[in-house]
């Protein structure tokens, strides 16, 4: 099999590159991971997430909703919102009045 990036080079390395444009400076870049193993997506983080500034009125399952969460993972934010929309519709909070 012969190098992605040069197709005269042995392929000897990882990212289907051979041996001098792996470790060429700046080529490695232009390759994505091969393996099966490797990061993908948005990646994982540690810790506590902040919540989401918004709720979405987006129902479950929909398109819109599915993009919001894209979207959250994207910023590292919590996936749910206390307030986001339920099955059975937007979630309403009634806020204590001070008396």
């Amino acid at each position: 099999m012969s190098c992605r990036h040069c197709g005269t080079g042995r392929v000897s390395r990882p990212r289907g590159l051979c041996w001098h444009c792996y470790y060429a400076a700046g080529v490695r870049d232009h390759y994505p991971s091969t393996s099966k193993h490797s990061r993908r997506g948005v990646g994982n983080f540690c810790g506590p997430a902040p919540l989401p500034p918004l709720p979405t009125d987006a129902p479950p399952g929909s398109l819109a909703k599915i993009d919001v969460l894209i979207e959250r993972a994207a910023r590292h934010q919590t996936l749910w919102h206390p307030d986001d929309a339920t099955a059975a519709g937007p979630v309403r909070r009634v806020l204590a009045q001070a008396g």
